[in-house]
């Protein structure tokens, strides 16, 4: 940094020589200087007193901050992002359709226009009928009468979908020219199943039958396609391991069924459509309980079903793995990611619902909260490459339906008078797909929270392809709690409602690149004094967990750690996370080759969260972090970062 100031003085010092101006003088002594880099601010409380509201801008300055800092780091980069959004279903085609047109156009506009309203990039189209659909019975696209068959597919037809769904579909891709499209079926066609009928049943075990259905689905894509709506990704079963629906279509299909389809579909796709992947599984986080306990006697229940279908030789057509949110948590997308990282992961259903008795109050609030954490943070956290609620729009009554569910909602609510108001998801999906281009990338930014509640700050940030970045903090706490952003050696500080959900935004700027890469810590090991609780959760890069010392604060406390290798660094984070006060009073720095001799390497004073220290350049294999001062608080480590 000097010689760059140095560097710049000798440059105007020629200037003047050579000009010898007073014009020049000036223009020497006062170079044009950037103004500070501005993060614009949106927010969303869960007492609707703010709706996504554009706040003021917040203005990055030089330093640190003694608040609890969420550090985005641009430089680490995991998964591209296709988009946010819902469910175009037949019902929800039904409730826009039914609007005036003055008021559909201003709803398709609060849904899809990327500027006047949020710019839903990803909708999840049912194949046939679902439970929320405004007819008055189940449907395929390949109906015959029962007992008849229908192997050419000479009955197979979209026209219903022609009616309400495609012409909103292709307006919404209109307004929002990168939507993606996925289409997925609750059942095949009933000639095809042991039943004869959409609810419940298999697939008949026969290589015709799966012949059929894998060009059944191709002729659904190629049909969609035609009638202007590409489709990008192919789910063969909703919730295939949901054996018994309530009233409405779905198909209980073993791994075994959807590899023997898949095996005959994926050829048969790259031919027709180039364009569409198949998703695998499209069913929850984990098997539900409910799931495990329907399986006929005798057979496995498959609670490992997306592993299986990733380590099979059709996994080759698989683009990767579509999850729920009726069961587990977002976690499991991470270990499967960490099996079998050469395949997406895409989170593409979860609807808001509510107890008979909640009030709109409490409905707003919970749902604003869970899906905050859970999933506009959690699923994309987890690897998710998209979020997606269900339903775009429903009744005030939740409707309509046909079986399953009495109390979902959805982005939007019409009324019987025709008004149109929005939800808790037209929000928590808002503040991404607003602000998240298609394409954009997730970086790292530590992370407090958990998506089981942990009261603290949960965050997710993402670069676009312009180069802006995207920050998502939520508030899980009731409580206001005041935080500092860090980017680049500037920083901001904040204070959010309890409960609320924001998004900051910032352009591309000199003054925001980090000047250091962060080193990995992989294979590194902890040891601490006192053993406290677990070491390794300060190497772990989760600053939801942490080592605490569990007791007061005394000089000669240390967390020692094995690098695995010599390695280079000159800067270190020793982030205590969000649990505020834990950060040690006095600290000394010491790096060894022996983990026996130590040589100093830096002493100072805590004043916050997070304390960064600049090195001399160090190379060391170990490195100790003493606490040489005294309080009454514990001593935490959410996370020890390295920098060279």
């Amino acid at each position: 940094m000097n010689r760059r100031v140095l560097g710049a003085a000798t440059a105007g010092a020629v200037a003047l020589s050579l000009l010898g101006s007073t014009a020049a003088v000036q223009a020497a002594a006062a170079p044009h200087r950037p103004g500070p880099a501005l993060a614009e601010v949106w927010v969303t409380t869960p007492d609707r007193a703010e709706l996504l509201h554009h706040r003021d801008p917040v203005a990055f300055a030089p330093g640190g901050s003694d608040r609890t800092t969420i550090t985005v780091d641009p430089q680490q980069t995991f998964q591209s992002m296709d988009g946010f959004g819902a469910a175009l279903t037949d019902s929800a085609a039904a409730v826009l359709a039914g609007l005036a047109p003055d008021a559909r156009e201003r709803a398709m506009r609060q849904l899809f226009d990327p500027e006047q309203g949020i710019g839903v990039s990803f909708l999840r189209q049912p194949v046939g009928s679902s439970d929320f659909t405004a007819a008055t019975e189940h449907y395929s696209l390949d109906d015959v009468p029962a007992g008849q068959t229908d192997f050419p597919l000479a009955h197979f037809s979209i026209a219903r979908d022609e009616q309400q769904v495609l012409p909103l579909l292709r307006e919404a891709r209109r307004l929002n020219p990168k939507l993606t499209v996925m289409a997925t079926p609750w059942s095949p066609p009933a000639w095809m199943k042991t039943t004869d009928s959409l609810i419940g049943g298999r697939l008949k075990d026969d290589p015709k039958v799966y012949d059929a259905y894998a060009r059944y689905l191709v002729k659904f894509v190629r049909a969609y396609a035609a009638a202007g709506v590409p489709i990008d990704y192919l789910s063969l079963q909703n919730e295939p391991q949901n054996r018994r629906p309530g009233g409405y279509p779905g198909t209980d299909l073993p791994v075994e069924q959807e590899l023997a389809v898949i095996r005959i579909l994926g050829p048969l796709l790259k031919q027709a459509s180039p364009r569409t992947k198949i998703l695998g599984y499209d069913h929850n986080w984990i098997t539900h309980p409910g799931d495990v306990s329907t399986t006929p006697a005798g057979e496995d229940p498959q609670t490992d079903y997306p592993y299986r279908l990733l380590d099979s030789d059709a996994a080759r057509w698989i683009a990767g793995t579509a999850y729920h949110c009726y069961a587990g948590d977002p976690s499991a997308q991470s270990k499967l990611h960490a099996a079998h990282p050469d395949k997406g992961v895409w989170f593409t259903e979860c609807s808001g619902s509510h107890g008979p008795n909640d009030t709109p109050e409490q409905i707003f609030r919970g749902t604003l909260t869970w899906h905050a954490r859970t999933l506009t943070v959690g699923a994309p956290r987890n690897w998710a490459k998209s979020v997606v609620n269900w339903n775009i729009a429903l009744r005030e009554d939740g409707g309509p339906h046909l079986g399953g569910c009495d109390t979902c909602t959805g982005l939007l609510t019409v009324h019987p008078d025709g008004t149109v108001t929005t939800d808790a998801e037209y929000f928590t999906i808002g503040h991404l797909s607003k602000f998240v281009r298609p394409g954009a990338v997730r970086i790292a930014s530590t992370n407090y929270g958990t998506t089981g509640w942990n009261g603290q700050l949960t965050d997710v940030a993402f670069r676009n392809p312009d180069g802006s970045t995207a920050l998502v903090v939520h508030n899980e706490n009731d409580a206001p709690r005041s935080f500092a952003v860090a980017v680049g050696g500037q920083r901001f500080e904040y204070t959010l409602p309890g409960g609320a959900l924001a998004t900051f935004t910032w352009p591309a700027s000199r003054q925001l690149r980090p000047e250091d890469r962060e080193i990995p810590l992989d294979g590194a090991k902890a040891t601490t004094l006192p053993a406290g609780t677990d070491a390794a959760a300060a190497l772990d890069g989760d600053g939801s967990t942490r080592w605490s010392s569990g007791q007061a604060q005394e000089p000669g406390q240390y967390l020692q750690v094995d690098l695995g290798r010599p390695t280079r660094f000159d800067r270190l984070a020793l982030d205590s996370g969000d649990n505020l006060g834990d950060y040690a009073r006095g600290w000394r720095i010491e790096a060894s080759e022996d983990g026996t001799h130590w040589r100093p390497l830096a002493t100072g004073t805590g004043t916050g969260q997070l304390t960064t220290v600049d090195l001399p350049g160090t190379r060391a294999r170990h490195l100790r972090i003493t606490n040489t001062g005294t309080a009454g608080s514990w001593w935490s480590i959410a996370d020890l970062r390295l920098y060279r």
